[in-house]
Order: C-alpha cells, then sequence, then structure tokens
C-alpha cells in the first residue's frame, strides 16, 4: 500500500501573516500521519515560518522551486541546501508554470531533482502535456520523454521514495480537469515508464499525484483509482477549510 499525499501548492499566493494564520488553523487539524501525507508548498518567503509553526505536527512544508547548485553566483535563486538547513522536506520541480513561463528544462529539472536528493529531502517532479499535445493524442508518448529524461541518472532508491505529479496543463487553473479515469490512465503511463526504466518493484513504490482543478468535491473520485496516490492542490489548497476537507476525503 502506497501512502497517500495530498500537497497544496500555494503558487504566488499569501502575506507572511496568512501564511502563519493558515498553520496555525491546520496543524492541530490534520489527519494521522500513519493514513496520509499533509505537505503545504509555499513561496520561499514564507518557509522559515512554516517550519516553525509545523515543528512537533504532522504538517510537513515544501519548497516550490530550487536551483541545482548549493551556492554560487546565482542571483536571486534558492539554495536547495539553504532550504535542507531550514527543516523543508518537499521541494516541488518541474511544475508546468515553471516550464511554461521561466523556459525549465527537463534536463535543468533533472539536475534538480539530483541536488534535491543530495540534501536530504524528496522530489514533487511534476509533468503534463499541453492542451495541442492531448487533443493530438501524444500525452503517453510526451509523458513518457519528460520522466525518462527527468529521473535520468537517479538511483532505484531515490525513484522509489520520490513523488512524481501528473498535471495537465489544460487543467492548471482554467476549472477543467481530466476526469479520474483519464487521470488513472495517464498516472499509469508514469508508472509503466518507471516499470520500464527501474523495474516492477520501484513503479509500485513511487507515489504519483494527480493535478489540476481538484477539490474537496471530487478528490474521492481520483483517489478511487488505482494508479493516483494524492494530489497536487492549487486554489483548493489555499484556504484552511477547503485543505483539511481534502485531507478528510483521503484518510
Amino acid at each position: 500500500m502506497r501512502k497517500p499525499i495530498i500537497a497544496g501548492n500555494w503558487k504566488m499566493n499569501k502575506t507572511a501573516a496568512e501564511a502563519k494564520a493558515f498553520a496555525q488553523a491546520v496543524k492541530n487539524n490534520l489527519p494521522s500521519n500513519d493514513k496520509v501525507d499533509s505537505v503545504v508548498g509555499s513561496p520561499a518567503l514564507f518557509l522559515e515560518t512554516l517550519v516553525a509553526e509545523a515543528k512537533g505536527t504532522d504538517l510537513q512544508i515544501a519548497a516550490q522551486n530550487c536551483y541545482w547548485e548549493n551556492a554560487g553566483a546565482f542571483t536571486g535563486e534558492t539554495s536547495p541546501a539553504a532550504l535542507a538547513d531550514l527543516g523543508v522536506q518537499y521541494v516541488i520541480i518541474g511544475h508546468s508554470e515553471r516550464r511554461d513561463y521561466f523556459h525549465e528544462t527537463d534536463e535543468e529539472i533533472n539536475k534538480k531533482a539530483k541536488a534535491i536528493f543530495a540534501n536530504g529531502m524528496t522530489p514533487i517532479l511534476c509533468c503534463g502535456e499541453s492542451l495541442e499535445t492531448y487533443e493530438a493524442g501524444q500525452t503517453a508518448a510526451w509523458i513518457e520523454g519528460q520522466i525518462t529524461k527527468g529521473l535520468a541518472d537517479l538511483s532505484a532508491e531515490q525513484v522509489a521514495s520520490m513523488v512524481i505529479a501528473y498535471e495537465p496543463i489544460w487543467a492548471i487553473g482554467t476549472g477543467k480537469s481530466a476526469d479520474a479515469n483519464i487521470a488513472d490512465e495517464i498516472c499509469g503511463v508514469v508508472r509503466k515508464t518507471v516499470e520500464k526504466l527501474y523495474g516492477g518493484e520501484v513503479a509500485q513504490k513511487v507515489r504519483i499525484q494527480y493535478g489540476g482543478s481538484v477539490k474537496p468535491e471530487n478528490i474521492a473520485e481520483y483517489m478511487a483509482k488505482e494508479n493516483v496516490d494524492g494530489a497536487l492542490v492549487g486554489g483548493a489548497s489555499l484556504q484552511p477549510d477547503s485543505f483539511l476537507a481534502l485531507l478528510e476525503a483521503v484518510k
């Protein structure tokens, strides 16, 4: 059994005070960590506050990005070593918005994954296709390519321990969502790609999330599917009540 993981992705939202208030509202009301991993992905500005608030609770904290070097002349970037030193547990990499708006490549995302592991954290590696790719029936080939390049030279142990999130670009912030059957099919493509690269045991251990307009009202449909182990959630993770409702629907 793979333990479900629900990760909120706040994107570029909230102030420091709002982030602290959110953590205080949810940290003592979470389902047991034995049932589900409860993760909040925050802008870097709020990570120290969130880690401090989450200490001693089941709330886990994710950064939304990092660089692939620990230090150097990389103005404006975030060091994975510094994130680990803060106590961050996860780092989201390869999100479709990062790939689209900031032109991140599979090769760069792969370097970030290696740096995250080297610093004792866990990557949440995102993949996803455009509406044009989806409508052309090329989703499976596109996803297999992203996963193959993103996992290059990682060990089997690393891949088994990481999280992969399938987020179709056409379902992010649009109100549209791939239905549960489509999500299960493409998460299955991810799992089969991992099996092709690393074998069946690793493929059965790696956790695969679906993301794209997931809400408390529809999350149970996704979680009922064989290949969906959780959700990477945007807008519905911004309010404490909604975030807790997502977790309650899963446990």
